[in-house]
């Protein structure tokens, strides 16, 4: 019986070996990232280590698949003694290891956001169980489906989260829900980042009463226009918005402040638009680029 399937399972097997034993030096591997190390070391988890795919040649145990796990476990152990197991091939050429490395996701479908999404609410994690309940009290939902009600952009929101806090999300989609009143597009990643850079800018500056009722009058269609105007990514969404909210104002908000990495919340002084950005082009009877 094991014979008719020899054909689909590897000649291996597996051996516990102290990392100080292996080699990772082949000129086909990926030069080693030490961020990328570190970072796995703070978030350091036992369940997510893989076996270490490693090819013995005349007595040596060259790594051609898990370098990096190698040093993750070697730097959160703090000893190069720790074994790690290892899938052994012993019957592999140079040539062949340098095939499986550069093959070896060819065929692998990687996750996507959403699916990585819901399966951390699946392990109650905080953070994912707490972006679901706070888009679910808006009556709406988490999904693959562009359909009304549905919101498709979870690694945005996600990223909003991280970035700028439950506070801001939340902020984010009560305006969207308020201005547009659930119109799909209105989720989109870049109106949602655009909208989370603009309040971040701004902060209590922005006044949903107006924003609402200004913005509420531009369809989404025509604010991506304007953004795709202006310039790539969440910036052109943001000052498509600025645009639009400071049309006619006579105390309209300052450019510059759109730009600024840090927001003093405290600001009190009226803000100054004689000096917008250079490449912004001034309209003098509404005050606004």
């Amino acid at each position: 019986m094991i014979e008719e399937y020899e054909n689909f399972v590897p000649h291996v097997h597996f051996e516990l070996v102290p990392i100080k034993d292996l080699v990772s030096n082949q000129d086909y591997q990926r030069n080693l990232s030490m961020l990328h190390v570190k970072k796995a070391v703070a978030n350091f988890d036992l369940n997510q280590i893989n076996p270490i795919k490693v090819s013995r040649r005349d007595g040596v145990n060259y790594v051609f698949n898990g370098q990096h796990t190698a040093e993750i476990v070697a730097m959160a152990s703090g000893s190069r003694d720790t074994p790690v197991w290892c899938m052994i091939y012993d019957d592999l050429i140079y040539t062949e290891e340098a095939d499986i490395f550069a093959n070896q996701m060819k065929n692998v479908k990687p996750l996507s956001p959403l699916e990585i999404f819901n399966a951390n609410c699946e392990a109650g994690n905080d953070k994912e169980l707490l972006i679901r309940s706070l888009v679910e009290s808006y009556d709406l939902h988490i999904s693959s489906s562009t359909l009304p009600g549905n919101i498709v952009a979870v690694a945005t929101l996600e990223a909003i989260y991280d970035k700028y806090g439950y506070e801001m999300l939340d902020r984010v989609l009560k305006l969207i829900i308020m201005t547009w009143e659930g119109e799909p597009k209105s989720f989109s990643s870049n109106i949602l980042n655009g909208l989370a850079r603009l309040l971040y800018a701004f902060q209590d500056n922005i006044k949903d009463d107006i924003f609402k009722a200004k913005l509420g009058e531009i369809s989404i269609k025509e604010i991506s226009r304007t953004a795709k105007e202006r310039r790539a990514g969440s910036l052109g969404y943001a000052e498509a918005m600025l645009i639009f909210y400071n049309k006619k104002m006579k105390g309209p908000l300052a450019w510059n402040t759109l730009y600024s990495n840090k927001i003093d919340s405290k600001r009190k002084k009226k803000e100054d638009i004689s000096d917008p950005p250079i490449d912004l082009p001034v309209q003098k009877e509404e005050g606004s680029p």
